[in-house]
């Protein structure tokens, strides 16, 4: 009875996982560690750390599973993404509901450990990330609000170390929310004429296949730009600089095997290489700031 319950555990676990793509905090996650150690001029202190990590992962999974739910007719009637868990019911909308609930309340109370700002700032930030899953019915903006909610990770980060607002923070947000906006038009095209048909807004499906890319290149371009400002601004080093230039020859990657109608590809494109970029930001930007300082 023991092992049958821990398996049932286990594999509850698995889909909750599964259900808010728990391995895409990669793509969030390594921005607010380099946020973190810009703000504390060195690593912070374990207690800042560990309620950081669990605000940002509590944030991220209730936005998420809220996303799923409230997609979950979408998800139903796009063959792409049929497979997931609501639409084949392999899990309840109530308790999806309430894993919302509680990882909200997560994310409150680790920000209420951290100092009074984030605390204030935790119900604003839960209406930002809740918002974003109704964004696509009204505008093919669409892509830069969830660039801009997870943008919240370096800026809450910073936030959590400091307690207080600074430049630096927002230019690191403005980077991720142009790199996130940037690959999720490309994981958009996929869906242009479901999208159209359906009554929802993305940018492929508003501007058309070609036009949409060229947005997609040029908030890259912009996000590298930003980035190489941060290089003055934070007095970096080389290591830095090598960093971006193996990002930047992954983003031109990233843009030169786009096939929407190829998924595989489509998934390497818009989500693994990304994954890579930003922990090749990560390690360069941490080796550079220890290593040169």
């Amino acid at each position: 009875m023991l092992t049958a319950g821990v398996h049932k555990v286990l594999h509850k676990t698995r889909q909750f996982s599964e259900l808010v793509m728990f391995s895409h905090t990669l793509f969030s996650l390594p921005f607010a560690i380099i946020s973190m150690v810009w703000a504390a001029g060195g690593w912070p202190s374990w207690h800042v750390m560990l309620w950081g990590l669990i605000a940002l992962i509590g944030a991220r999974n209730g936005a998420n599973a809220f996303n799923r739910l409230a997609d979950r007719r979408f998800d139903a009637a796009n063959p792409r993404t049929a497979h997931r868990h609501l639409p084949r019911r392999l899990l309840g909308t109530r308790e999806v509901g309430v894993f919302v609930v509680v990882n909200y309340a997560i994310f409150i109370f680790a920000a209420s450990m951290l100092n009074p700002l984030c605390m204030v700032l935790s119900p604003v930030a839960i209406v930002l990330i809740t918002s974003y899953s109704y964004a696509k019915r009204f505008t093919w903006l669409s892509h830069l609000y969830l660039g801009f909610v997870i943008a919240s990770a370096p800026i809450g980060a910073w936030f959590a170390v400091t307690g207080s607002f600074a430049f630096t923070p927002f230019v690191l947000g403005t980077v991720v929310m142009l790199w996130i906006a940037g690959f999720d038009v490309i994981y958009g095209t996929q869906d242009i004429e479901f999208d159209r048909s359906h009554g929802l807004w993305s940018m492929p499906s508003f501007f058309g296949l070609k036009n949409a890319l060229l947005m997609s290149k040029a908030m890259h371009l912009i996000m590298m730009l930003l980035l190489v400002l941060l290089y003055f601004t934070q007095h970096l080093g080389p290591l830095y600089l090598t960093g971006l230039f193996i990002a930047s020859i992954l983003l031109m990657t990233e843009h030169g095997i786009i096939r929407p109608s190829n998924t595989q590809l489509m998934k390497l494109a818009s989500y693994h290489l990304n994954q890579i970029i930003s922990m090749v930001i990560l390690f360069f930007t941490l080796l550079d700031f220890f290593l040169l300082k």
